[in-house]
């Protein structure tokens, strides 16, 4: 049976690619920090960051442009009042090309162009600093399923959810934190949301290479035991997971986030089988059928 993302639009904190997804206003708050400008633009994908760096560039240029057309004719080999040489002039001190062809002919623009000069070394070292730093933020591409099944496991209502590592290399010391938000109303009439962890059979994995389902037994201890799924719903049910571990190739921790809706957890459902073994007695995993279920027999 394959799963088709259910329409159905429930607030979430956490989206289907580990994002934070509330837009959330915080109020008496000091404005964005300098220091925070940092942090900021290290967040930003890379066809915003390199969007970023180009409109930088050109802004930049156009500044120092109109800073040597107010010196008059202080460019040899210009054309007087054009803007258009006084910016390519621009670009070919910030970058110190120095074609030759025009070059400072006044005080003044010699001034400007050591100013521009020392602007663009810092400039360029600021740039490759933040491009570095992008690349080498360690990441980890795990999936997770589309839903959450609830079936029998050893005779015990069992909540389940795959993930998978979806890199040729393995994670080492995996750790998985499964944590159920409801909303509730306290006995006073004062209304939370409300975070349970949830214990899980196994929460650990020494080499994650493959795929690894993730169970968690709806017994007395329980957070969510005796709620039926429109319970899951009325409360607004969020089931937020966190995995971390090391990459083994880059030594680093890396981490990866995902959530469930109540609308995305299925009742009496399993499950299909992912794993094949080749003739050779090699294992094969079949991603083609990963977020597939079957009712439970």
């Amino acid at each position: 049976m394959k799963i088709h993302r259910n329409r159905q639009q429930q607030p979430r904190l956490v989206g289907r690619k580990g994002q934070f997804t509330l837009n959330i206003v915080k109020l008496g708050l000091p404005r964005l920090h300098f220091s925070d400008i940092y942090h900021k633009l290290l967040t930003l994908s890379w066809p915003q960051f390199f969007i970023l760096i180009c409109l930088s560039y050109i802004i930049t240029n156009s500044v120092f442009a109109f800073a040597y057309l107010a010196g008059g004719d202080c460019i040899a080999n210009a054309r007087p009042g054009s803007f258009a040489d006084a910016f390519y002039f621009s670009v070919q001190t910030m970058a110190t090309i120095g074609f030759g062809a025009m070059y400072p002919s006044t005080e003044y623009a010699n001034t400007v162009v050591v100013i521009e000069a020392f602007f663009g070394l810092w400039a360029v070292a600021m740039v490759t600093g933040l491009a570095f730093s992008k690349f080498s933020r360690p990441t980890a591409r795990v999936i997770f399923s589309r839903v959450a099944v609830i079936a029998p496991f050893n005779g015990v209502p069992t909540l389940m959810y795959r993930a998978g590592n979806q890199r040729f290399n393995q994670i080492l010391e995996a750790h998985q934190e499964v944590t159920l938000i409801l909303d509730e109303v306290t006995s006073e009439g004062e209304y939370m949301r409300r975070f349970y962890d949830l214990q899980l059979v196994r929460n650990q994995s020494p080499i994650f290479a493959l795929t690894w389902t993730v169970m968690h037994p709806i017994d007395e201890s329980s957070p969510l035991y005796r709620l039926t799924a429109k319970d899951l719903i009325e409360q607004q049910a969020e089931i937020i997971i966190t995995l971390t571990g090391i990459d083994e190739i880059v030594s680093q921790t890396i981490n990866a986030r995902h959530s469930f809706v109540a609308s995305e957890i299925m009742w009496n459902m399993r499950f299909v089988d992912i794993l094949l073994r080749t003739p050779d007695g090699g294992r094969v995993v079949d991603y083609t059928r990963f977020h597939d279920v079957k009712p439970v027999e």
